[in-house]
């Protein structure tokens, strides 16, 4: 059984909920005033609302950390991992994501006993960060040093804010990054956060990747088109259009979270 149905073995389309954790100490955002335990408020609260909402798994995301950074410093990793370690469900899996350091990631992903994480760990990209390269054979080796063969990988082949300097389309990077890096996952995005990539390039992964490994939609699920994507997808991440006024930067409306699941249940 693959890492995917272990996390999911009864699920057949999973919706995995973002929970975006507030500027981290040090980043130019970063409410001193209201301190760590601001943070740890703000995740719970969301936490709790995606919970009650009925999601398949939440994600714990970095969100705020504008602008990101490629190498993440000691203390972005500590005090990620801790408010992760606080907020996390007991009832459902959970994973960790941090823009974007794929390494810190999986620290934080083993720190905090996550079943997943999420990066993008191939290519080379021209990005609002810089010249980027991610390192895929030293985060699998890293995996297998910690002892956590059984973390899945999430796999984004279109980061947001970036594109690749190479020529292949999404579909090919898709294939090759299954054969030469082997993800759990590997996950579609739009130029953005919240934003929508075209139905098409989720169909066309979805056609050129075995069908042993899953392809979910990593950005742009709302709840009014969400049954267009799940023609295609095997499931979704979803933040923005969770938030009030759909705006990623806010808390977790209520409203939307159940107006989501009835649609994607529904699809």
């Amino acid at each position: 059984m693959s890492r995917f149905s272990k996390i999911f073995p009864n699920v057949k389309k999973p919706l995995i909920a973002m929970a975006h954790v507030p500027p981290l100490p040090g980043t130019p955002l970063y409410d001193a005033a209201k301190g760590v335990q601001g943070l740890i408020d703000h995740v719970k609260r969301d936490t709790e609302e995606l919970l009650k909402a009925g999601f398949d798994a939440i994600l714990f995301c970095n969100e705020g950390d504008r602008p990101y950074q490629l190498n993440a410093g000691l203390e972005a990793s500590a005090v990620m991992t801790r408010v992760v370690t606080e907020c996390k469900p007991t009832d459902i899996p959970f994973g960790v994501d941090f823009l974007w350091d794929e390494q810190c990631a999986m620290a934080i992903a083993v720190g905090s006993s996550a079943y997943f994480m999420r990066e993008v760990i191939t290519g080379t990209w021209e990005s609002d960060m810089g010249l980027w390269t991610p390192d895929a054979a030293t985060l699998l080796r890293n995996r297998r040093n910690f002892g956590r063969d059984d973390l899945a990988i999430f796999a984004n082949i279109t980061p947001e804010f970036a594109s690749s300097i190479g020529q292949r389309t999404p579909a090919q990077m898709a294939k090759s990054t299954v054969v030469s890096s082997l993800p759990d996952v590997i996950l579609v995005s739009g130029p953005m956060a919240g934003s929508q990539p075209d139905v098409k390039t989720v169909a066309d992964v979805r056609e050129a990747v075995e069908k042993e490994i899953p392809v979910l939609l990593n950005t742009g699920a709302r709840s009014t088109t969400i049954k267009e994507f799940f023609k295609h997808a095997d499931g979704c991440i979803v933040g923005s259009d969770l938030k009030r006024d759909g705006y990623t930067w806010n808390e977790v409306d209520p409203e939307r979270a159940k107006r989501f699941i009835d649609a994607a249940r529904s699809a």
